[in-house]
């Protein structure tokens, strides 16, 4: 595999399991040195330190809370200060909670943290990250297909928070181009994880949305970033790409 991110150093938010950890795994092939922020599995991000560092790149895992303003800011001042540089900055770190507008039994707590992990952790952590981050660089962000079409009910609220995300990421993509910045989103359809696992009870309703039939892997998810992470994407940036198997065609 080529290695055109060598010498580059990327941030992966929730980067220890899943399509994070895919993430930061595929950047460190690539030749990038690799932080990633992890919620609460200190023994699944060393796990992902030894995987990254096996590569014959720098790994760096710092535990953060992304709905916590100020943890996130200072986990992207600690990557800055440890790496000399930051170049890349992949907003993966994300939480799903449903429910309808008009559930008697809505936990607002829930939705609340939602839209601070999901918005004010990513808004944070760019306006951290523009500061420190080279000319050049690349912010990429992961939301959903369900921002271009609501697949179900109950699904609003997770919607919205990626939604915004793909708004400010056009208007972030306009303040940012003259400094050669690119701000890009990425939309997953429905990829076998953890959370969301293809043995799943309702996966074979999910996987027949795609055109393909079939759940995506993290790895392609890791694929799309790779690519927008890349000299090969230079004059992508304002973009939304759906990885999706083509649910959305």
């Amino acid at each position: 595999m080529t290695q055109h991110l060598k010498g580059k150093v990327a941030l992966v938010t929730g980067g220890s399991r899943g399509i994070g950890a895919a993430i930061a795994r595929r950047l460190a092939a690539d030749g990038a040195h690799v932080a990633f922020s992890y919620a609460k599995s200190a023994e699944q991000a060393q796990t992902v330190v030894a995987d990254i560092q096996s590569q014959g790149v720098k790994a760096l895992a710092i535990q953060a809370d992304q709905g916590d303003t100020a943890q996130v800011t200072a986990l992207v001042k600690q990557v800055h200060a440890h790496f000399g540089q930051l170049d890349i900055l992949v907003n993966s770190a994300g939480v799903f909670v449903t429910g309808a507008v008009d559930a008697p039994d809505a936990d607002i707590a829930a939705f609340d943290r939602q839209q601070a992990v999901n918005v004010g952790g990513v808004v944070t952590a760019v306006r951290t990250a523009v500061g420190l981050m080279n000319d050049g660089g690349r912010i990429i962000s992961l939301g959903t297909t369900g921002a271009d079409h609501v697949p179900f009910p109950g699904a609003a609220d997770y919607i919205a928070t990626k939604a915004a995300i793909a708004a400010y990421s056009r208007g972030w993509a306009r303040d940012l181009g003259p400094r050669n910045i690119t701000v890009n989103v990425i939309q997953p359809g429905a990829i076998n994880t953890e959370m969301n696992p293809e043995t799943a009870g309702h996966a074979p309703f999910l996987a027949g949305l795609a055109a393909l039939g079939r759940y995506g892997q993290p790895e392609d998810i890791a694929a799309a970033v790779s690519f927008l992470a890349g000299p090969d994407a230079s004059y992508i940036t304002g973009a939304t790409l759906n990885v999706d198997g083509g649910q959305s065609a």
